[in-house]
């Protein structure tokens, strides 16, 4: 069961302990794959992610059946700023589309047999413009993370976390040179594909959020002051499946710079997570370094919401069939010498 979130310190806690992954389990899994009927090592990094899943779930024979998918959406006062090529307004008209079926991560949650959940944040109220000022109080992002902390499905055994707000790449590029330090520049990119002109008043709002709040706490506190609420949800929900154990893959940029801001605060906060894809966001890559996490595709995606998330479960998902339903020597009646 969860705590109830009744204050960050309760998040915090949670972190700090939180369970690993089950060691029995682990060491079964290990067993079980050097006894499958294949040449050692031939299903390559499908091998670990398959031993690392049944870690987890503690099950050295586990098998992916309830896999789940949540997109946030939040919007954001920085958007004033005109960091974006696109108007606050296309937030709430993605989420009609993703109620109705109709975005491109509906389309892949159905093809990856995973159930959608969509939860809108105070669309009417935007986050305050983080260059005047910390983007959310406190209660405001304990409010956010409870909505990602209370979203997981305890009976999911797989978990993908997705965004959507317009602009929400600016307040991830200041989180991640929060975080990770380093100039503007080296953390802000085109996002939905703003011109020169606007990527350099891009960097220049990210600069300026960094010149105010950079160095202000641990990660709930960076998040706090440059982050969004979808990008709090997102975490939310990251450390709720981490209480649960139920494995996290990574989607974006957006989501990265959510984790990155657990793993601030606790070592080991994403040992349950893996990163489902490398986005086309130029600062991805870099995260990802910083986060230690080898990204299962690259295929150019930017489109967030989830999507390079939810492709990768078909990943894990053949992973762990191979593991789980492949025979062993001795069950096949095959030579293993």
């Amino acid at each position: 069961m969860l705590p109830e979130l009744k204050d960050l310190n309760t998040l915090r806690e949670a972190l700090s302990n939180a369970p690993g992954p089950d060691g029995n389990a682990l060491q079964g899994a290990a067993e079980r794959n050097g006894q499958l009927t294949k040449p050692p090592g031939a299903l390559g990094r499908l091998e670990d992610l398959a031993i690392w899943y049944a870690s987890w779930r503690g099950d050295a024979r586990p098998q992916i059946s309830a896999p789940q998918v949540i997109v946030f959406a939040g919007n954001h006062g920085v958007t004033a700023q005109g960091v974006s090529a696109f108007p606050p307004e296309v937030t709430v008209q993605m989420v009609m589309n993703f109620e109705h079926g109709g975005a491109a991560i509906n389309q892949l949650a159905k093809a990856a047999g995973a159930t959608m959940n969509v939860h809108a944040l105070d669309l009417d109220r935007p986050t305050a413009d983080f260059t005047a000022g910390p983007a959310m109080s406190e209660e405001e992002l304990l409010e956010a993370l409870r909505v990602g902390w209370t979203a997981v499905d305890h009976n999911a055994d797989l978990l993908v976390v997705g965004e959507m707000g317009i602009g929400n790449t600016t307040p991830a590029a200041a989180i991640a040179c929060a975080l990770f330090g380093g100039d503007a520049a080296d953390w802000t990119g085109r996002g939905t594909g703003v011109d020169d002109a606007g990527l350099a008043n891009k960097t220049r709002v990210v600069a300026e959020g960094i010149a105010l709040h950079g160095g202000s706490g641990d990660g709930l506190e960076i998040l706090r002051r440059l982050g969004g609420r979808e990008i709090a949800a997102m975490a939310g929900a990251i450390a709720a499946a981490r209480a649960l154990r139920i494995p996290v893959i990574l989607d974006g940029f957006i989501c990265s710079a959510a984790a990155a801001c657990l793993a601030n605060m606790s070592e080991g906060a994403l040992d349950h997570t893996v990163a489902g894809h490398q986005s086309a966001e130029g600062a991805h890559a870099a995260v990802l370094a910083k986060l230690g996490k080898e990204p299962l595709l690259s295929l150019g995606l930017r489109l967030g919401e989830g999507s390079g998330g939810a492709l990768a479960i078909n990943i894990l998902k053949c992973a762990v069939a191979c593991h789980s339903g492949m025979a062993t020597f001795a069950e096949a009646g095959v030579s293993d010498s």
